[in-house]
């Protein structure tokens, strides 16, 4: 099929296309990014500090943590069930962590396999009850909160409290490692020649079949736009420490979790079991099977952000995973777009979300408000994000049976 033949319908009708989904209650991320630019205008304005460069690293930094926990809430929140338990899990595996390296001597490698294995037998734990017994996502994760809360303690023993090593390279990349300068424009440069090419395969293949499909000039704007948005991120964090490695981690996990969701065939089982269980049975999907990766997967990348929390404080203690860490990243992967209905979400949900919850906790800190008027507005947040999927699941109702 020749460019001519794909460029056939055009940038207007590629515009025409995206209002039709917004009237047809198909959002997308448009809330959540309207929400973030009004968060950080209100929040500039208040205090000139919030959008400098160093405030901003920092902010890249305090979100790489929580958010791949939330990125393994957003596969839960896709099939339809709840995680309660994530902040219990990724304490556990930091104490886990911090006890073979430090008290046990264990080799780095060892310690981190070993939690992260935990977080995956948790899950799993989670999925054999749920398919097994038919025990709901929330009674069962409600236990192993307050459960692995418990086990947590027991692991890191009287002393309660265990540092990490500076020198340790699981400190030093939570803490230390940045881009190069010039790093980071070759990773934006490649990222978005990778997401270029992608976007010229998949119209390909659209027109090939016949079927609506973008221009080339549109995926030319779409690619040169998010080049300048991305060169200008970076220029501007390199103003200060720079691209923190862990959070080029975290945005690597999201992206390969997008890749896996959107491609595989067990990406699309997910979304048909989110959809209804009983018409992805009756299509042959293993139900039990997804069900089980779904839930293993949720507890290891938990505990992986477990381990980065504990790292980028080079600590591990009671309160690791506690406080508001799973509120957080629950609330991170609903405010992102995840559909708390089941079947509706991306993994960009959780890179979305959990800059909104950072961005918020990180304006209210400088203005030297307390914890109470934060939990306040993440909650006044949460809510309104609830809203809107409800919105548009109903407006996408009426429009299909009208």
């Amino acid at each position: 099929m020749t460019g001519e033949a794909i460029d056939a319908t055009g940038v207007r009708g590629s515009a025409e296309r995206l209002w039709a989904r917004i009237r047809g209650g198909d959002l997308g991320p448009l809330p959540v990014i309207v929400g973030l630019v009004v968060i950080w205008t209100v929040f500039q304005a208040v205090n000139p500090v919030f959008l400098s460069s160093r405030n901003l690293v920092d902010l890249t930094m305090q979100c790489a943590s929580i958010g791949i926990i939330s990125l393994g809430v957003v596969v839960v929140l896709l099939l339809g069930e709840i995680d309660l338990s994530v902040g219990s899990v990724s304490g556990l595996a930091a104490a886990i962590l911090a006890v073979g390296f430090v008290q046990l001597r264990w080799p780095l490698i060892v310690a981190i396999v070993a939690a992260v294995a935990t977080g995956c037998l948790v899950g799993l734990l989670y999925g054999w009850l749920h398919a097994r017994f038919g025990l709901p996502s929330f009674v069962v994760t409600l236990a192993g909160l307050l459960g692995f809360l418990g086990l947590q303690l027991w692991v890191l023993g009287e002393t309660g409290s265990i540092n990490l090593p500076f020198d340790s390279w699981i400190v030093e990349f939570a803490q230390q490692w940045f881009l190069p300068a010039w790093a980071s424009y070759v990773v934006v440069v490649l990222s978005v020649a990778a997401y270029a090419w992608s976007l010229i395969r998949r119209a390909r293949r659209r027109a090939a079949a016949n079927l609506e499909s973008q221009s080339y000039r549109e995926i030319a704007l779409r690619a040169g736009a998010l080049l300048v948005v991305l060169l200008a991120a970076a220029w501007y964090l390199n103003l200060a420490r720079g691209v923190s490695v862990m959070f080029l981690f975290f945005v690597a996990l999201v992206v390969a979790m997008h890749i896996v969701l959107t491609r595989t065939r067990w990406g699309r089982a997910v979304y048909a079991v989110g959809g209804s269980v009983e018409a992805a049975r009756r299509a042959g999907i293993r139900v039990d099977r997804i069900y089980l990766s779904v839930f293993a997967l949720c507890s290891s990348l938990a505990a992986v952000g477990g381990i980065l929390a504990a790292a980028r404080l080079a600590a591990a203690n009671q309160s690791s995973g506690g406080g508001d860490t799973n509120l957080n990243a629950i609330a991170a992967a609903i405010i992102g777009g995840a559909s708390l209905f089941g079947g509706r979400g991306t993994a960009f949900a959780a890179l979305l979300g959990v800059i909104v919850i950072q961005s918020i906790s990180s304006g209210l800190t400088l203005l030297s408000l307390n914890s109470s008027v934060q939990f306040m507005v993440t909650g006044a947040v949460l809510v309104l994000a609830v809203i809107v999927d409800s919105i548009s699941r109903r407006t996408r109702a009426a429009t299909g049976r009208a």
